[in-house]
């Protein structure tokens, strides 16, 4: 007989490590608008995927690093904060992930039936 404790825990790990596959696009697909960290958070939970500070900050540094994001400082209720958008090269990305999303998710649907 299989052990619910463990086989909840072997579900939860693999559930990750899909998740962690996902979260660029997740992330790139809310940044069309501009948003600062804390409301992409607070966004994303409302949507039922949590993810936190220690993932997201470094990955929209690295977004940006890499030629995809745009990110300036504003004064918002005198605090500063910095809002991240996608550039026209980050929106043409974002674009051919969603595509190549769309088909693989349509392979994997007739695979895994």
């Amino acid at each position: 007989m299989i052990e619910p404790e463990k086989l909840s825990e072997h579900v939860e790990r693999l559930n990750a490590e899909l998740r962690r596959g996902l979260i660029v696009l997740v992330v790139m697909s809310q940044l069309e608008e501009k948003q600062y960290g804390y409301s992409l958070l607070k966004q994303l939970e409302e949507k039922s995927f949590s993810i936190t500070q220690d993932t997201l900050y470094p990955m929209m540094r690295r977004l940006e690093n890499q030629g995809y994001l745009q990110s300036d400082w504003q004064l918002d209720d005198n605090r500063p904060r910095r809002y991240y958008q996608l550039n026209e090269f980050g929106q043409a990305v974002l674009d051919a992930l969603r595509k190549d999303w769309k088909t693989q998710l349509r392979i994997i649907e007739e695979i895994v039936r």
